[in-house]
């Protein structure tokens, strides 16, 4: 139950940079998700189990406890363990739900009324641009990145968050965070989704407008712009100017000044993939087994 999220990230990690960005987002943040959900649904198993091992709560329900407690008599503390864990990721996942409901509340106090376009122009000094999802979905950007930008630039911006929107961005994000709350392994690849995910957005911008460089240039002078000036108040996600994690615009940028990526391989994004199946798959042994436990256990209950 905890194995399988490690064996995703250290098979992604060789290969990912031969990962095609908008697959590999996808595949990375869903994989994530099931083998985090597969975590949860272990341990809570293992809780169950826990629970059983009372006397009172054993003849509650009519079991056996001493039945419960003779299938791990050899380690004793793996109930209670993942009790403890179920508890903890339960919390870490909810705090992430709840940042990113700040994030979004804070980011729709800019989004316009239902009249105005998809693109919305707010009068703030701050250099900053993110896309706002919804129905309809906009895009926020201030009339400091406007300035710092020419029009060539802007329109690559426009595009790089339109992207965003188009492909659902904002909920892989939060797939891939609420999966790293649950796993600290997944950590690592909530990080990776981050930055696959404005990678992705990069190259359909760059399809977009027609030309890798002007994308580039826009990266580049929005976080040169941005470095000069604070930040807005609030947790916004996918900000185009600023990088969630350090080091990912020069490699954006990088990325689009090389030639156009050829067509990729497949296998590494089936590996998470086929890794995440598999530790679904466990799960639903390890429930038929808690499930037999219990029936064993209430057929030998006094």
């Amino acid at each position: 139950m905890l194995v399988a999220p490690a064996l995703v990230v250290v098979v992604v990690s060789v290969p990912a940079d031969r990962v095609r960005p908008a697959a590999g987002v996808t595949a990375l943040a869903w994989s994530a998700a099931a083998a985090a959900v597969a975590t949860l649904v272990n341990l809570g198993a293992f809780t169950v189990k826990a629970a059983a091992e009372v006397p009172g709560v054993a003849h509650r329900f009519g079991l056996s406890y001493q039945t419960v407690v003779q299938d791990t008599a050899h380690q004793r503390w793996v109930p209670w363990l993942s009790a403890a864990l179920l508890a903890c990721g339960t919390v870490a996942a909810a705090r992430v739900w709840r940042k990113h409901r700040r994030g979004w509340r804070f980011a729709r106090r800019f989004a316009g009324t239902p009249g105005d376009g998809q693109v919305v122009l707010v009068d703030r000094t701050e250099i900053d641009a993110f896309a706002v999802p919804g129905r309809p979905g906009r895009i926020v950007v201030t009339t400091g990145m406007r300035e710092a930008l020419d029009d060539d630039q802007f329109a690559a911006l426009v595009a790089h968050e339109r992207a965003h929107l188009d492909a659902g961005h904002s909920r892989l994000m939060l797939v891939a965070e609420l999966a790293g709350a649950v796993h600290p392994a997944l950590r690592w690849v909530a990080r990776r989704v981050s930055f696959l995910i404005e990678r992705a957005a990069d190259e359909r911008a760059a399809g977009a407008v027609g030309d890798r460089r002007t994308v580039a240039t826009a990266i580049a002078a929005a976080a040169l712009a941005a470095d000069r000036r604070p930040a807005a108040d609030g947790p916004v996600r996918l900000s185009f100017a600023r990088a969630v994690h350090p080091g990912a615009v020069p490699r954006r940028v990088a990325a689009l000044l090389a030639p156009p990526p050829g067509r990729r391989r497949a296998w590494p994004v089936i590996v998470p993939v086929l890794l995440a199946a598999g530790s679904v798959v466990w799960t639903g042994e390890a429930l038929y087994d808690l499930y037999e436990l219990l029936v064993l256990a209430h057929h030998l209950a006094p």
